[in-house]
């Protein structure tokens, strides 16, 4: 009885992770019991939250709270000097943690309760554990054996058809095969042994692996240099935000500087004309009321009977002051010039903002991606309709322009434009007058054989008859030409083909910081026809050219 009470205390009060008396004893939700530093340090190795005796799985990870009951009863068998007891119930536990598990290679030698294996032949195609191991070390047969890691595998290696070890490999058919299949179907086929395809592949393998690490290398640095570019742009546009923050915050208290001095002013003017007026104002009063007191005067004299009295009386009369100058009302516009000339500096200071702005929105690197939403239907576009006019001291002289400017149709007569360097001089071209930014959107009506609806910078050539001059030739010009067979789009001699319904109107929008263009058709409904993604340097112009004169028109016409 003592010897299975000892036994006892040896299974219970041992922890089989570190083969000694239980330190800080905690038990784990299958029951058993470790050193909590044990059972920590054994997940945090395999990183699978399970009990390394049952194999039993957790998840969550559980939580560890000390066995009060169990670390009393290991400070008694301390005391009562049973550690050699505990010892020898460790050395058990570590026998039985020996075992194969679910996860484990098991020996194939060992009959009941299989050990692990430590090791697996390639030649007996058999897992060994550490007692059936020991002949690969011993007999001098088994010492040329080829062993490794345990593994799961081995019959991988047997020849499915003749159930013998694959040690040829066929590099017509790229597989493995058994001496067998050599003298079969494979025979006359180009094979090596195993083992020498195994070295050249090694060796590709290891080609491989250092191109790999030289592809890594020139990454990380391609990395580290994006990341000093990211480093850059966030400096330069911290920098940019601060500088324009700082700028228009000087504008800002510029205008309310110069606003403030036009209120002073005004002011201080009102004051003095008031004053002035006020001072008028109180001498027509003080001789109204010495008028009155002659006149008041005067009629009492007027009653007097006795005419000695009234002659002597009026001929002692002092004589009237002068008479106030006569007063020059000014027309009721007062300070009407100072509200033109505000509105005046108004209008032209927006025009300065909208160009200037123009100008910086395409200063900004990679303007072109940020596009902001488009618009998808006519009603949306006509949100952005604008009327354009023909600019005559573009035209080419065969063009007549008509409508207020808003038509051109091409005649035979030379019309008698005078010369201008903005002219076009070879092909019947014309341009807006009025640039575009910002988003705009219009739409053409043509007339005749072929015409074509382009926009351009205004930096284009005009004089002759080269390919800088014509629209769509150039990279300074983009051009839908529109006949009766269909549609083209050119941009820089690049002719690209168009498919879409045949119409008489030719809707343009223009999204510039967005670097859009866009051309529709334009009938019941409505049709994209070619769409540009680029980004534009410079404000752009509309512009028409026609081919055949007596026959060809085009009309900036208002949407409706």
């Amino acid at each position: 009885m003592a010897q299975k009470g000892s036994q006892l205390d040896r299974e219970t009060f041992s922890c089989s992770i570190c083969l000694d008396l239980l330190k800080d004893p905690v038990t784990i939700p299958c029951g058993h019991s470790y050193c909590m530093d044990c059972i920590k340090d054994f997940w945090d190795e395999k990183n699978i939250y399970s009990c390394p005796q049952c194999r039993q799985a957790f998840s969550p990870r559980p939580v560890l709270g000390k066995n009060t009951m169990l670390a009393v009863l290991v400070e008694e068998l301390k005391k009562t000097g049973l550690q050699a007891v505990t010892r020898a119930a460790a050395a058990a536990a570590a026998a039985d943690h020996c075992f194969a598990g679910p996860e484990d290679v098991a020996c194939d030698v060992c009959t009941g309760r299989k050990l692990k294996a430590l090791k697996s032949c390639l030649v007996c195609l058999v897992s060994y554990c550490e007692e059936h191991l020991q002949p690969h070390y011993n007999v001098a047969q088994f010492k040329k054996h080829k062993l490794v890691e345990p593994s799961e595998k081995l019959q991988e290696n047997i020849c499915s058809s003749h159930d013998k070890v694959m040690e040829i490999f066929c590099r017509t058919d790229r597989q493995s095969i058994c001496s067998l299949c050599l003298m079969d179907e494979h025979k006359g086929h180009d094979t090596v042994s195993a083992a020498a395809e195994r070295t050249e592949r090694q060796k590709e393998l290891e080609g491989s692996q250092l191109n790999i690490q030289v592809r890594i290398q020139d990454r990380e640095k391609d990395v580290k240099v994006l990341q000093q570019e990211v480093d850059a742009i966030n400096g330069s546009a911290d920098k940019a935000v601060e500088h324009s923050e700082k700028t228009f915050a000087e504008l800002i208290r510029l205008i309310q500087k110069r606003g403030s001095d036009v209120k002073q002013q005004v002011r201080a003017k009102q004051e003095t004309e008031v004053s002035r007026v006020r001072d008028l104002q109180e001498k027509l009063e003080q001789e109204i009321a010495e008028l009155k007191r002659r006149d008041a005067e005067l009629k009492t004299l007027s009653h007097a009977e006795d005419h000695n009295q009234f002659l002597h009386d009026y001929t002692s009369l002092p004589p009237l002051s002068e008479s106030t100058s006569s007063i020059n009302i000014r027309p009721l516009r007062y300070f009407e010039d100072v509200k033109a000339a505000v509105s005046e500096a108004r209008e032209t200071l927006q025009d300065v903002l909208r160009e200037t702005w123009t100008h910086i929105s395409l200063a900004v690197p990679g303007v072109g991606v940020l596009l902001s939403p488009q618009p998808k239907t006519r009603t949306d576009l006509l949100r952005y309709s604008c009327e354009l006019t023909m600019d005559p001291n573009t035209a080419y002289t065969q063009l007549l322009l008509s409508e207020g400017n808003r038509k051109a149709t091409a005649v035979k007569e030379h019309q008698s434009y005078p010369s201008h360097p903005d002219r076009f001089t070879a092909y019947l071209q014309v341009l807006s007058k009025e640039s575009l930014t910002g988003r705009r959107y219009w739409e053409v009506e043509w007339r005749g054989e072929r015409v074509e609806v382009a926009v351009a910078y205004k930096t284009i050539s005009r004089a002759g008859g080269s390919d800088e001059c014509e629209f769509g030739l150039n990279n300074k010009s983009w051009a839908l030409n529109c006949h009766h067979g269909g549609f083209k789009f050119w941009f820089n001699k690049v002719e690209t083909p168009v498919s879409g319904p045949q119409s008489s109107r030719i809707g343009v929008y223009l999204d510039h910081s967005a670097g859009v263009l866009s051309f529709y058709s334009v009938s019941e409904t409505m049709t994209l026809l070619h769409r540009v993604q680029t980004k534009f340097t410079q404000p752009l112009h509309a512009g028409c050219r026609l081919y055949y004169c007596d026959s060809d028109s085009a009309e900036f016409c208002k949407p409706k």
